[in-house]
């Protein structure tokens, strides 16, 4: 089949893509670009979605009497929220690649405001669930914040950030129960829905302020069919694990529903692998490492939730019955360090992660797990012993938690990030239903009967530590099969000043390792790397980044300059290296650098140039500014140079660019290409003035072939002829009879059908349109006739 113009332009942006993501890498933005306040308003995001969980937590047992309905109607109510998170998960990740992740994010938190109002608002059981699955939305906001971390913040922020994003759920459930208490004991219980609505309308508040959207798109459109089909599965597969205990786990109900989900997800997975444009890319999820991780994942998500189901109930239980008779507040606080704990690990975890690999804190995080429940099987005495466990066990989920992201993104594509990120979610929410429906059928089995009334028992509690005990024993059986990052001798920094910390991490393709500029003769140094650097007028530049990466391409040391511009780094073993500098306004500069053992002629000085910018607006049709446009710069031979996408306001800018003569080419969606001759001097003017150029929209031609009865015609050869001759593409249509033109000039064209039967047809695209319309062809193979038909 010979490509039309429309994959052929694809392609081409496709390829223009590639070599954007390897000139400006969008995870490594210089030191004072935006981003201060994205890990705070991000983690605070997450924090209100676990608040938004867990306000319902110290009210479930009344629940049936608020609403004026049945235990197993009521709950309903805790039901939607869990089967919309879900479904939303997954869908809004990849939104978030293609749209924009702050855009989904924003989305995500105003849906959830919008429920919890409705919630506040009402006593009928009908709309509190709809209230409830729309506060589910919200779900989506934990991936989409993990994936504009990735996006916008410096590599040496990003492990802590993760952590802390990913560990939010944790910090907010463990802080929202006492406080949740709290009102439910001192005020209307629908005081806990305007809580959380405030909360929701603050985050929204401060991510339009302080975060900024994501740079990162991905290519193609969205899976409508495979939204639907991933949404009944899941609904079909979650409703029998939360329900079936009130349904009967033996219930044709039950059995039915379970078997309607493993065939939904079947026919669903079958069809994703013919899309080319996929809502999850299941090829991507069956590599080990996302494979094992997802699984993992759901074993975290069941140790995570078992604890939060038993040590509340414990704490409430009275002493007659072997609990430690607490109010519903005391006990809130006895499980609030879960959380707090949760947070404080994450700079641990940052630290394991750097030296050893994420799979490293993975592992440690599971191990911590396993102590705290194997130690809480025996800690049920007294309130001070719940409280160590919930410190043990919320430093292993913390660990854990923390290393998952990290796991997904260091095995998938930066435009898949959100979609990675929200399925991995949805297993992690998949093992807490699980671990819900199993341990809430342990304890009810394990029940004694009191007074009419139905007690569980610490042998019941002992069970449910010992199932999620064995769930993470299966997890970290998983975790050790993971890969393993190849390690090399880390750095220590020698010397500098406050702000020089020795970062400490796993190398970044590409990052800072395009200087644009020769490279000076190998510099040989004793057995480790020293100097100064200065820019071009000799002053110090502190605070530059200083990379070492090995033969391998792997970092074997980073720092960064002291007040005076001086750094240094201790290889711990001789070899030849490659010594990248970067500074913010200021070119990137890389040389090799040997290091040996027995010495050397001196420090290793460095200056760098001022960095040479190329700013400019796009614009579309009627002066419109153009936002995900494609900017490219190639030299005089042709090799792409750098290249970037343009903001909401269409502006864009280069940076980095050595002197000389360069061919801007600029795209959009729906636009013709564009191209502009600009030179690059060599004063590099900091003020220099934008480049506005504006787009021509792009004329369409779409249609189907049908024969004279009205049938679609395939197998039809369908070509698009210039009014000057020239043939501009060819295409043969499928069953649906269907052919498309793209990215056309304005102007007159002849379109030709051959094949079985024939028909010419005279279009006007002199206005630039988008243009359907079929194409009634002959009656007799070969009949070639001139069909004028209005269009």
């Amino acid at each position: 089949m010979t490509p039309t113009t429309d994959q052929l332009a694809a392609s081409a942006e496709s390829n223009a893509a590639s070599s954007i993501s390897t000139a400006e890498s969008p995870t490594t933005p210089p030191p004072d670009s935006p981003g201060r306040g994205v890990v705070p308003v991000l983690a605070f995001a997450g924090i209100t979605v676990a608040v938004m969980q867990t306000l319902l937590v110290p009210v479930i047992k009344d629940l049936p009497a608020l609403l004026t309905t049945s235990p197993a109607n009521a709950t309903w109510v805790m039901t939607a929220t869990l089967l919309a998170g879900a479904v939303a998960t997954p869908i809004m990740g990849r939104l978030g690649d293609l749209h924009g992740k702050r855009r989904m994010l924003l989305v995500s938190l105003a849906v959830m405001v919008a429920g919890s109002l409705l919630c506040g608002l009402t006593d009928d059981l009908l709309t509190m669930i709809v209230g409830r699955a729309l506060q589910g939305f919200a779900m989506g906001a934990i991936p989409l914040g993990i994936g504009l971390m990735r996006d916008v913040l410096p590599v040496e922020r990003l492990g802590s950030a993760m952590a802390l994003m990913s560990s939010s759920i944790g910090v907010g459930g463990g802080l929202a129960l006492p406080v949740a208490a709290l009102v439910a004991q001192h005020a209307d219980w629908h005081a806990l829905f305007f809580c959380a609505a405030g909360l929701g309308v603050l985050a929204v508040a401060l991510a339009l302020a302080l975060v900024p959207e994501s740079p990162v798109r991905a290519a193609g459109r969205f899976d409508v069919v495979g939204a639907l089909g991933l949404s009944a599965g899941l609904v079909c597969l979650l409703l029998p694990v939360t329900k079936g205990s009130d349904w009967g786990w033996g219930s044709p109900r039950t059995l039915g529903m379970l078997g309607a989900a493993v065939a939904l997800l079947v026919l669903w997975g079958l069809l994703e692998l013919r899309l080319r444009d996929p809502l999850v890319d299941l090829r991507t999820t069956a590599r080990r490492e996302v494979l094992l991780t997802n699984l993992t994942s759901v074993m975290v998500g069941v140790a995570f939730y078992a604890i939060s189901l038993v040590l509340p109930q414990l704490l409430q239980l009275p002493r007659s019955f072997g609990g430690l008779g607490r109010s519903m507040v005391v006990a809130g606080l006895c499980v609030a360090p879960l959380g707090l704990t949760m947070m404080l690990t994450a700079p641990l975890y940052a630290r394991i992660s750097a030296r050893r690999g994420p799979k490293t804190s993975l592992i440690a995080g599971m191990l911590v797990i396993a102590v705290g429940y194997g130690a809480g099987t025996g800690l049920m005495s007294a309130t001070w012993q719940t409280v160590l466990v919930s410190v043990v066990v919320g430093a292993g989920i913390g660990l854990a938690y923390s290393s998952l992201p990290a796991l997904i993104i260091g095995a998938v594509d930066p435009s898949e990030t959100g979609a990675a990120n929200g399925l991995n979610t949805l297993m992690r929410s998949l093992g807490t239903s699980v671990s819900s429906a199993v341990i809430g059928m342990v304890l009810a089995r394990t029940a004694t009967h009191a007074g009419g009334a139905v007690v569980p028992t610490l042998h019941g509690f002992r069970t449910s530590f010992l199932i999620a005990t064995g769930a993470v024993a299966v997890g970290l059986l998983l975790a050790l099969f993971l890969p393993s990052r190849r390690t090399t001798v880390q750095p220590r920094l020698l010397a500098g000043g406050e702000n020089s910390p020795a970062v400490e991490g796993p190398a970044l393709a590409g990052e800072a390792m395009s200087a644009n500029q020769a490279a000076p003769a190998a510099a040989f140094v004793a057995h480790g790397f020293t100097g100064h650097v200065t820019d071009e007028a000799g002053r110090a530049v502190p605070g530059a980044r200083v990379t070492l990466v090995d033969r391998s391409g792997r970092q074997a040391g980073r720092a960064r300059t002291d007040r005076t511009g001086w750094y240094a780094l201790d290889t711990a073993a001789p070899g030849t290296f490659v010594l990248s500098v970067a500074a913010a306004g200021h070119r990137p500069y890389a040389s090799t650098a040997v290091a040996v053992a027995g010495g050397g002629p001196g420090p290793l000085d460095v200056r760098l140039t001022r960095a040479r910018r190329l700013p400019g607006v796009l614009r579309g049709g009627g002066g419109r500014p153009v936002a995900a446009g494609v900017v490219v710069v190639t030299d005089a031979a042709g090799e792409v140079i750098a290249g970037t996408t343009t903001r909401a306001g269409g502006q864009w800018e280069l940076t980095d660019l050595p002197p000389g003569a360069y061919t801007l080419t600029l795209s959009a969606p729906g636009h013709l290409p564009a191209a502009r001759y600009v030179e690059v001097d060599e004063g590099g003017d900091p003020a220099q003035r934008p480049h506005e150029v504006t787009l021509t929209p792009a004329a369409a031609l779409r249609g189907r072939v049908r024969d004279r009865d009205g049938r679609l015609t395939g197998l039809a050869v369908v070509s698009l002829t210039r009014a000057d001759g020239a043939v501009l593409g060819a295409a043969v249509t499928g069953r649906d009879g269907a052919f498309a033109f793209d990215h056309l000039t304005a102007g007159a064209y002849t379109l030709r059908v051959s094949g079985p039967a024939a028909a010419a047809v005279r279009v006007d695209l002199s206005d630039g349109a988008r243009r359907e319309l079929d194409v009634v062809v002959a009656d007799e193979p070969g009949a070639g006739h001139e069909d004028l038909l209005p269009v």
